[in-house]
């Protein structure tokens, strides 16, 4: 072999190895985009048992074709609360049998010399669904042709890697080097650092059973190489929980440890067995005999599911192990600083589940204005200032939260979503910039009772029972406005509309009804202007609700 062959090979292998990883991702988004819903409603059931947990965990990631964007999403449901620790490890433990399936695909791929190969047969989707992509309009057909073209970019990648192992295969020195990799923690650890680098235990796995399958490497050789690529593939998790909060921490630190459990456990079983003069190799070898595509993938998928087996009934121990190696923090002042409830910046991977957090951080914010809104009120209307250290530290979050939401959503809209999602979003900077409105009227209110309390002045029993109803009917509107907001309810809107037109009349009357106490001396000049303008403030805080309220007519 000649160097421009050699030269040829390596660009090859190099090529392909990129359109598996292009192929990969391509398929994650899509899949990920078009089971958004589904896949929230698996990750709802996960409290029923440990075993649902196992078979949400496997079945999200076999649909996603990525167990490190399966736990990074857990990781980001245990940092918001959403998820117990329990919960997450056995999804955890679900999503390393369902990244096996990428391993079957790619054995399958693999059948077929003297006929057409099915590698080539299954290549044939990257052209679909590129015509698929060019020609259709409708979103949820492009999300199809996205997971068709990925599909078949999967195994173009996999021609390509294949082509460019069997020339090596044919230099005698590089199989004569490859051959000195025997020692087990050696290739596990190979396997490790090759995984940590292109973050996919994936295309690991695929490069070691394509290398099987052109004789690269010994069947034995492949699979300590797959097994260093399980603890390989945890380098993502971990990058994800370290900077997130101490659950968080634990749930990443759950991963490496049920791994690395796993990788041990076999590690030592195989050391046995070459005490009889026997290994893993000659095992598969002879269970899937004539069938080198099948024997390293089939030992991946039974590597799993038996730590599975193993770990699933020590789940607890796991959790207190993990709880013990990572202890709860002590609390500091910056714990009681605004910060976010539901978002991390790790979901940015996941856009389904980060578009449905975005919203729940939004709810959040809503029920920090709305009580702000409230307090104001109360504290104008009886000029007790006991809570207003809480109405000042809310008002601070809402500031933070307008930030922090905005800019994150500003992340968000460049990665790839459905046309739905991505119209939500538009809505998104206007909803928080609303909700922070409601904030500032709030605190123009205080800044009333401040006036009244400063000219020793109070409001009339009837001022105080007229703006305790119109607080009534803004709280009335919110609950109606929460519902159209979270649910895309047209029916709530409708009411939220109905109550808008009963507080629009209410302030009306209000205005009239203080012009005839200053008429007849019951109310001053100084408090009624504090009393005008609370009841102007109001009416706008009413009007903030509705434009929430109404953008669910952008994406319902």
């Amino acid at each position: 072999m000649d160097a421009v062959t050699v030269i040829t090979s390596v660009l090859t292998l190099i090529a392909g190895v990129g359109i598996f990883l292009i192929a990969c991702t391509m398929m994650s988004a899509n899949l990920e985009s078009l089971g958004s819903r589904k896949l929230k409603a698996l990750f709802a059931r996960t409290s029923k048992s440990k075993l649902l947990g196992v078979g949400v965990g496997a079945a999200a990631t076999a649909a996603i074709q990525s167990s490190s964007a399966t736990t990074v999403m857990v990781i980001g449901f245990v940092n918001a609360g959403i998820m117990t620790l329990v919960q997450a490890a056995t999804v955890i433990f679900g999503a390393n049998i369902g990244t096996t399936i990428t391993g079957q695909l790619v054995a399958l791929g693999l059948f077929g010399t003297n006929a057409v190969s099915t590698s080539v047969i299954f290549a044939t989707f990257a052209g679909i669904g590129a015509f698929i992509l060019a020609f259709a309009k409708r979103d949820r057909l492009r999300k199809v042709g996205g997971i068709m073209a990925g599909f078949g970019m999967l195994f173009v990648g996999l021609s390509m890697m294949s082509g460019a192992m069997g020339y090596f295969s044919e230099l005698e020195s590089v199989r004569n080097f490859l051959a000195r990799f025997r020692n087990p923690l050696l290739l596990v650890l190979i396997g490790a650092l090759l995984t940590a680098v292109v973050q996919s235990s994936s295309v690991m796995t695929s490069m070691a059973i394509t290398m099987v399958v052109t004789g690269l490497i010994s069947l034995n050789q492949g699979i300590y190489i797959t097994l260093g690529s399980n603890i390989g593939t945890c380098v993502t998790a971990l990058i994800a929980g370290l900077t997130s909060t101490t659950n968080a921490k634990r749930t990443a630190l759950i991963h490496l440890v049920f791994n690395v459990s796993g990788v041990v456990v076999f590690l030592l079983i195989g050391l046995c067995m070459r005490i009889g003069n026997v290994d893993y190799g000659y095992l598969f070898e002879h269970m899937f005999p004539h069938a080198p595509q099948l024997q390293l993938s089939m030992f991946h998928t039974i590597f799993n599911v038996i730590t599975v087996l193993i770990v699933l009934p020590l789940t607890g121990a796991l959790v207190k192990l993990v709880t013990k190696i990572v202890p709860d923090a002590k609390p500091t002042p910056k714990d009681n600083e605004p910060h976010l409830y539901f978002l991390d910046q790790h979901m940015l991977t996941t856009p389904p589940i980060a578009v449905q957090q975005t919203k729940n951080e939004i709810l959040n914010m809503a029920e920090i204005a709305i009580k702000n809104f409230d307090l104001a009120c109360d504290i104008a209307c009886t000029l007790d200032y006991a809570e207003v250290e809480r109405f000042r530290a809310q008002e601070n979050e809402l500031n933070f939260l307008n930030r922090e939401i905005a800019a994150f959503t500003v992340k968000l809209l460049k990665s790839e979503m459905n046309e739905k999602d991505r119209a939500y979003l538009a809505t998104v900077f206007r909803t928080v910039a609303d909700f922070e409105r409601v904030g500032d009227y709030a605190e123009n209110i205080i800044e009333y009772a401040d006036k009244l309390k400063e000219v020793g002045q109070t409001f009339s029993a009837v001022a105080v029972r007229e703006i305790g109803a119109l607080q009534t009917q803004i709280d009335a509107l919110y609950g109606a406005m929460l519902n159209a907001y979270r649910d895309c309810d047209r029916k709530a809107l409708a009411e939220a509309y109905r109550i808008e037109d009963t507080i629009d009349r209410m302030a009306a009357e209000m205005t009239e009804n203080h012009i005839v106490r200053l008429r007849d001396g019951i109310c001053t000049p100084d408090v009624g202007a504090q009393y005008l303008a609370l009841t102007a403030n109001a009416e706008r805080v009413a009007d903030h609700c509705i434009n929430v309220a109404k953008t669910i007519r952008a994406y319902s």
